[in-house]
């Protein structure tokens, strides 16, 4: 094993108690994942242990003084979600602070992983990207946050969300109210996540001038979409048919983004257009298909423990079946 040691010169203008976070939090987080030795001597950072460890951990703190620089929060996840990019080896920490978009209330959307950098870098290169993932990988945000995005940079006309309305254990035609009101429960995912992007009033008037359209898949049939950012969420309810149908709506000048978790289909033959599509046109030139995995989920520490338990209950049954 080689040796090293290394001081890291703090400037004068970042305080060193916000590297370290509140009562150390941060420093200890950080001596969990390495063997190395790290002290904190005034403005100097000295690390002494294996030279890879040690080129590791400078990177680390020298993008983690980027980020107090810049005047950004340097937060336990934050710093768990750069300590997993390193050990990657994929991308660096800094390449996640690309913005894909600022909200109306200020707030930058950008991938946090390496799994939605991998996904986000697919959409910009390819006409045509497939997400696919469980829950609270992000797949339908970024998706929007890139539609809206290439929107206001006028790259596009109009942005196009759409998904299957499949029943789950209800029957549509027993639902109250008319056509609008029984398929809106399914859209309203997608108004939530544009409302997040736009103020609500901008973006009821962007539906209203038609730049920007929700609606079921159904709709979609015998149409053309130039000039489109269009997204397909949920698509492990599409049957092969309808997949079919709506990758033929591609129209010059367009993108498509078709998301979807193949764990959670509600299709009554359990028969997806989700998992067919993969074995026609994977490795089609200019079509993507990014798998995120538990590794990806951004929402609470524990539904990462959640979507892991599943997979691990799945592949034994799998070995049972076996």
């Amino acid at each position: 094993m080689d040796l090293a040691q290394v001081s890291i010169t703090i400037p004068a203008h970042i305080d060193a108690a916000r590297l370290v976070g509140v009562n150390d939090v941060l420093l200890r987080a950080i001596e969990d994942r390495f063997d190395a030795r790290i002290t904190l001597r005034g403005e100097h950072i000295d690390l002494s242990g294996d030279a890879l460890e040690i080129q590791v951990l400078t990177a680390l703190f020298s993008d983690m003084m980027r980020m107090a620089e810049g005047g950004g929060e340097i937060s336990l996840e934050a710093l768990t979600q750069s300590l997993d990019l390193i050990r990657s080896g994929e991308f660096a920490p800094s390449m996640l602070r690309e913005d894909i978009l600022l909200t109306y209330r200020g707030k930058a959307i950008r991938a946090k992983t390496a799994g939605q950098k991998r996904y986000v870098d697919a959409i910009r290169a390819h006409t045509v990207t497939f997400g696919i993932g469980p829950a609270g990988t992000g797949k339908t945000y970024l998706a929007m946050a890139m539609a809206v995005a290439a929107l206001k940079r006028k790259e596009v006309g109009r942005v196009i969300l759409t998904r299957p309305v499949v029943e789950a254990g209800e029957s549509l035609g027993y639902l109250p109210g008319n056509l609008s009101e029984k398929i809106d429960p399914y859209i309203r995912p997608l108004y939530d996540a544009l409302f997040d992007m736009t103020d609500m009033e901008r973006g009821n008037q962007f539906i209203a001038q038609g730049v920007i359209e929700i609606a079921p898949l159904a709709f979609m049939r015998g149409r053309t979409l130039n000039d489109s950012f269009i997204i397909l969420d949920e698509a492990q309810n599409t049957t092969p048919d309808q997949m079919k149908m709506f990758l033929t709506r591609l129209g010059f000048a367009s993108k498509m983004i078709i998301t979807g978790d193949v764990t959670q289909l509600d299709l009554p033959k359990r028969v997806s257009g989700l998992k067919s599509v993969r074995q026609v046109l994977e490795g089609q030139e200019d079509i993507a298909f990014v798998d995120l995995s538990g590794k990806d989920v951004v929402r609470h520490s524990l539904v990462q423990r959640i979507v892991a338990a599943y997979d691990r209950a799945e592949r034994r049954e799998g070995g049972d079946e076996a």
